[in-house]
């Protein structure tokens, strides 16, 4: 006779979890979608552009860093002394200082002027409209050495030669294209209600544009002022037509001078070239969010 105890098999004490029957689990692998770029194929590019770009920058602080005379690929001992030589010696200082005065300005000027008209541009309907926008588009096909000579003899007949204005204004005019057709269609992207909103509480044209529509120009005048700024910074022909005293120099025309047919002093060289280079560094590093929300809504739409 078989029990009732009989019958019931032993059952053993069963794992608690699965883990502890059959040890962790592995992690899934993640599928790759069929768009999807592996990793290497885009780390690869980047990296070989970096090398290609960040080894002339090097190249440029190791001569301006070194001893002259070294030929170690480490600069070190490090030595200033390329820097002192071209800022007292060779006049940087003042070249820094004129370069500055006609970047700030020509930031000003193009700004103001590309502001009122690029409002004009976004706001107003008159005659030939596309044909000045047209204008403005095709100037930016001539090239600047192509105004050298009208602009020297306009300059001439105002007696500004050798003056920093003449660059100021040469440079502003060769900006104001491109920046009224910027801010234009920066303007564009603010909607007209706004304004009209402000005229209905009482505002005039004038200080509705001041107080709804130029706080949302932020990124735009930033973009077309730093541009402008960066522009007339690097610029190199109208300083050296128009500005025949050394005092009146600017960096670029400066770091012209210390190269000659016979020699070249690389670490002066090296050294103007990073006093050149930094100050633009400095402004990007500062304004490149900006920079990019301005260019890219100033050119969506037109």
């Amino acid at each position: 006779m078989i029990t009732k105890d009989a019958e019931a098999p032993t059952v053993t004490s069963a794992p608690r979890t699965v883990l502890e029957a059959f040890g962790p689990r592995r992690p899934k692998k993640r599928q790759r979608s069929w768009d999807e770029v592996p990793r290497r194929q885009i780390y690869l590019p980047l990296g070989v552009y970096l090398v290609f770009t960040l080894i002339p920058f090097y190249w440029i602080a190791l001569f301006a860093l070194r001893p002259a005379g070294s030929t170690s690929l480490v600069p070190w001992p490090v030595t200033f002394e390329h820097f002192d030589k071209v800022w007292t010696e060779r006049s940087f200082g003042t070249y820094f200082q004129n370069s500055v005065l006609i970047g700030v300005a020509t930031l000003v000027m193009t700004t103001v002027v590309a502001l009122a008209g690029g409002y004009a541009l976004a706001r107003f309907d008159f005659r030939l409209k596309r044909g000045f926008m047209l204008a403005l588009l095709c100037s930016q096909f001539v090239p600047g050495a192509l105004l050298l000579v009208p602009l020297f003899e306009i300059f001439a007949n105002l007696e500004m030669i050798n003056s920093l204005g003449s660059v100021i204004i040469a440079e502003t005019v060769f900006q104001l294209p491109l920046s009224m057709i910027l801010i234009g269609n920066f303007i564009k992207n603010v909607p007209p209600s706004l304004e009209e909103a402000a005229w209905v509480d009482g505002c005039s044209r004038f200080r509705a544009f001041c107080v709804v529509v130029l706080p949302l120009l932020r990124p735009g005048l930033i973009a077309v002022g730093s541009f402008a700024f960066v522009h007339s910074w690097n610029h190199f022909l109208f300083a050296l037509m128009f500005l025949s005293d050394q005092g009146k120099q600017t960096i670029p025309v400066g770091l012209n001078t210390l190269m000659s047919a016979d020699s070249v002093d690389l670490g002066a060289l090296a050294a103007g070239g990073i006093v050149a280079a930094v100050p633009v560094v400095i402004v990007f590093a500062f304004i490149q969010k900006w920079l990019i929300t301005g260019f890219s809504a100033g050119a969506v739409k037109g």
